[in-house]
């Protein structure tokens, strides 16, 4: 029954897609039907090929291994607070962890092997190949199938760069998959981070991030065809050339890339502070009101109250879905890293492992208001003629970021086995 569940919640994320669609008359519905064969196939080829499983190892030891060089870093500048042997017996052996000094230095790690990989031209082809078959397989321009590809490695920002000289060019359509991708991924910098917060409670959590973000690629594409589909079936072309090769040598490469993770790093954990401290006095504010159910109202139920339905559509089961829907409320209105620190956090009765899984899938994006304002201004920044249109499809394109990692969740779900 949960696979049926999981399945009916994959129609009802591409009804709701077509509900809200602004010609769906203009739908080109051949494209979208290989998109979401594309999608089942590589879900069903990453989760259920044994020999994926070796893939899986070399990519959870990958993670091991630069979580543990981010650690010897930040033991070194920082000592026991860093991540180093305490001077002191531990009382409380929870409390010696400190994410600001242990955990999210790894994005300046992540940042200069990102920028090292673009150096030494190891990334480009990567991302040429997925371009080739996204461009080939969904019937999408150049520069659309690029810019999605770039989004399996790198941020919202930092995939349009990649097309930045053609995206005066672009028409709504064509827009609109370039942000809903942004939405719908999450950038390479913070990959270790996420899968080194969710490995204790999740298996295999960092092949799954990845899989996720390829997943991301063709299922954002044929959910922004059913959304803002083009009559016209303008297609702007476009190829990686040297676009990103900012770097002039080597050392020039760590340079740049610890000054952009550093950047990236200050933003996360003041983003942090704030969201945090707003979450703490939207409950406090909350906690006036009289007890629903006899508990105090928090910003967590409501929000599970509201996403519930939707959980329980990608494949949740309802005893758990206020929970989950709680998960994906902070994800949407906060950001994915509070949500998977929230996860992390459960009680292991909260959520059964299936349940985690496909939690993992459906927040495994940047569709939040937050991320709507960066975009808005590094597309505005990129291409000011297009301002307008960018911020007219800004809202439409967290529904379809959000729709596309919901989808993700229930094709999961699908392909995942139920307990009890």
């Amino acid at each position: 029954m949960q696979h049926l569940q999981s399945a009916l919640g994959v129609i009802a994320i591409l009804a709701i897609a077509l509900a809200l669609s602004e010609n769906r008359r203009a739908v080109p519905w051949r494209p979208v039907a290989i998109g979401l064969a594309v999608t089942f196939a590589l879900a069903l080829l990453m989760l259920k090929v044994p020999q994926v499983e070796v893939g899986f190892a070399l990519i959870t030891r990958a993670v091991d291994a630069i979580a543990a060089a981010t650690r010897a870093g930040t033991s070194f500048v920082f000592g026991y607070v860093g991540g180093g042997d305490p001077p002191f017996a531990a009382t409380a052996p929870r409390a010696e962890f400190i994410l600001a000094f242990q955990a999210l230095p790894v994005i300046l790690v992540m940042s200069v092997l990102s920028s090292l990989l673009f150096y030494w031209r190891i990334m480009p082809p990567i991302v040429r190949g997925f371009s080739w078959a996204l461009t080939r397989a969904l019937d999408v321009g150049g520069a659309v199938g690029l810019s999605t590809a770039a989004n399996i490695f790198v941020g919202q920002v930092e995939a349009p760069l990649f097309i930045r000289p053609y995206l005066a060019k672009l028409s709504r359509s064509e827009m609109f998959v370039v942000m809903t991708g942004g939405m719908a991924g999450i950038a390479g910098t913070v990959f270790v981070l996420y899968a080194t917060i969710l490995a204790p409670v999740i298996p295999e959590a960092a092949g799954h991030i990845v899989i996720a973000s390829v997943l991301g690629a063709p299922a954002a594409i044929l959910v922004s065809l059913i959304m803002v589909p083009d009559p016209k079936q303008h297609h702007t072309s476009g190829t990686l050339g040297e676009i990103g090769q900012s770097a002039e040598s080597t050392m020039d490469a760590i340079v740049k890339g610890t000054t952009s993770g550093l950047e990236l790093l200050l933003n996360i954990v003041a983003m942090l502070i704030v969201f945090v401290a707003l979450v703490y006095l939207t409950n406090a504010i909350l906690g006036l009101l009289p007890a629903v159910f006899g508990a105090p109202l928090t910003l967590q139920r409501v929000l599970g109250w509201i996403m519930a339905p939707v959980c329980w559509l990608i494949g949740v089961p309802w005893a758990q879905a206020v929970t989950a829907g709680g998960l994906m409320g902070i994800k949407t209105v906060l950001n994915e890293l509070i949500a998977y620190l929230d996860l992390a956090a459960l009680p292991p009765d909260a959520l059964d492992p299936r349940s985690r899984l496909i939690m993992l899938y459906a927040m495994c994006g940047f569709a939040n208001f937050g991320s709507l304002g960066i975009m808005i201004a590094g597309l505005a920044t990129m291409c000011p003629e297009k301002r307008d249109e960018v911020i007219s499809l800004g809202l439409k394109s967290i529904v379809s970021g959000t729709l596309t990692t919901c989808l993700l969740g229930a094709i999961v779900g699908v392909l995942t086995p139920g307990v009890g």
